[in-house]
């Protein structure tokens, strides 16, 4: 008894992750991310600009057609986010229970994100329309049976709060510069094309969206390569229960653990704050001159975050996770204000390019605390939930964070699009050859609203449901040290049974 009693006080304290797992942790995401981070950006100019470019249909009812579609995507990725955690908890096998939905999902995520790149020949409307809905509600379907899985390791690598929020760090940080390295790819592709092909048959090629393609296909084939790395690699720790939970027991857990609830609630209220990564591309294009260097734009706001990544875990060895969250916020919201002031005054112009990328540094850093506390506090949430309960739930709660993210998700790709292509004045191309038409000074500087100052407030409006999260503090060392006993409790006893069935056996021997 003794040795459990050593277990319980020092699990919180033990490493149980090799530095392997933890670098092939983060390798997961990042290929996961190396898809899934530039796709919805890329399908929406995809949809709008290329895929029926010389149809002769309205751009007006492109444009909100182009808007429904993401909106009821999101929909149905809210959905699938609750009905999938809901089967990542009653999953198991002897790989675990999130291993089995990453390591077997990334085939057909390689696929579907291929085919969303391959519109139909049509001049109807119609079939062009039903197509859209379709293509784009299957990706984010099965994008969702995958990323969300993936997000549920943090909280099964292991059982150590300290050690499972660093892991979570590193993974974060990984997934961010994945992100950043599909739209590598997307520089990268046209290079090749362009030195294979010539200038002209590159444009034509480009007008038609066949960069994109090929691009997707070098992504996917990357993420397969590193899901199935991390898939090799590494275990989960925590042990689950056996407890199967029905649809209507989900419902009620997302929306009655208050600490969820609100991590859940900062998307909801955030929900624009995502309106950035859609105009980014076209800001790439009018203020840099190509869509493929929307990386030259990004880029320094991926390094900020990065750097982001690394600050908020250096801030939450002095802070709580609230603070924290609280504090990066209201940064963030001053960057792109800041961003925005700069912008207007010097004007859309070559003169701004390089003060636009500087700041667009500091504006990423902000990012580093939305990519790694929510994740943090999530499993924090679980581990309360399991005190209160004796249930483990992981999928569930990041099911629940995930519904309220895809709900927002549906609000952000249904606001993009209206605030670009209609609030902006937005003209579309109409040339076959031409991927993009020239714009004026007031749709410019929209653009740069929709960029900045927008988003800044949406950063403002998502800290307020934090303010009322309080698994922090005192509150969280208790439930980890309970936790930590409750387990050794139930290790002693199973070695309790097997001392009694080893000795029953001899007992039986001896008769015999």
């Amino acid at each position: 008894m003794a040795v459990h009693k050593t277990t319980a006080v020092g699990t919180a304290e033990k490493k149980y992750m090799k530095p392997s797992e933890i670098a092939t942790f983060g390798i997961g995401l990042f290929g996961v991310a190396l898809l899934t981070g530039w796709m919805p950006d890329y399908t929406m100019t995809f949809f709008a600009d290329f895929a029926f470019k010389g149809q002769g249909f309205d751009s007006a009812q492109l444009a909100t057609t182009v808007s429904s579609v993401f909106g009821f995507a999101g929909i149905i990725g809210a959905v699938c986010e609750l009905v999938i955690g809901m089967l990542v908890d009653r999953t198991r096998t002897k790989l675990g229970k999130v291993k089995p939905w990453v390591g077997f999902g990334a085939i057909p995520l390689a696929l579907i994100s291929m085919l969303v790149f391959i519109a139909p020949n049509t001049s109807s409307f119609t079939i062009a329309t039903i197509w859209m809905f379709v293509i784009y509600a299957l990706y984010t379907a099965i994008s969702c049976a995958v990323e969300s899985p993936s997000n549920c390791f943090g909280a099964l690598c292991s059982p150590n709060p300290k050690e499972r929020s660093s892991a979570i760090s590193i993974a974060s940080f990984l997934r961010s510069v994945g992100q950043s390295g599909g739209q590598v790819v997307i520089i990268v592709v046209p290079v090749i094309m362009k030195a294979l092909m010539g200038n002209q048959q590159y444009k034509n090629a480009e007008g038609q969206g066949l960069d994109l393609i090929i691009s997707t296909a070098v992504c996917a084939l990357g993420m397969m390569i590193f899901v199935m790395i991390f898939f090799a690699n590494n275990k989960e720790r925590v042990p689950y229960t056996a407890d199967k939970v029905s649809l209507l027991e989900s419902i009620k857990l997302v929306f009655t653990n208050k600490n969820l609830l609100m991590v859940s609630l900062t998307k909801l209220f955030g929900f624009g704050r995502g309106v950035y990564g859609t105009v980014s591309l076209y800001i790439a294009v009018y203020l840099l001159g190509s869509k493929g260097l929307k990386l030259a734009l990004m880029l320094p706001m991926g390094i900020g975050t990065a750097v982001g990544t690394l600050l908020v875990n250096l801030v939450l060895k002095k802070f709580s996770t609230k603070k924290t969250y609280i504090m990066f916020c209201i940064y963030g919201a001053s960057a792109m204000a800041i961003l925005f002031l700069l912008s207007k005054g010097i004007g859309f112009n070559s003169t701004l390019v390089i003060p636009f990328l500087i700041l667009n540094f500091f504006c990423g850093i902000q990012h580093g605390n939305t990519n790694v506390t929510p994740n943090i506090m999530i499993a924090d949430c679980i581990d309360e939930m399991e005190y209160k309960t004796g249930k483990r739930q992981e999928g569930l709660a990041y099911a629940g964070y995930g519904l309220f993210s895809k709900i927002a998700s549906a609000g952000t790709k249904w606001l993009a699009p209206m605030l670009v292509y209609k609030w902006s004045g937005y003209q579309f191309s109409q040339s076959a050859n031409i991927a993009y038409a020239d714009q004026t000074d007031e749709v410019l500087m929209k653009f740069l609203a929709i960029y900045t100052i927008i988003p800044a407030i949406f950063v403002l409006l998502q800290f307020v449901p934090i303010l009322f999260y309080d698994m922090v503090g005192e509150k969280k060392d208790k439930i980890t040290a309970e936790l930590s006993k409750r387990r050794a409790a139930e290790l002693a006893d199973d070695d309790a049974d097997d001392s009694d069935a080893d000795g029953n056996d001899s007992v039986d021997q001896i008769a015999e």
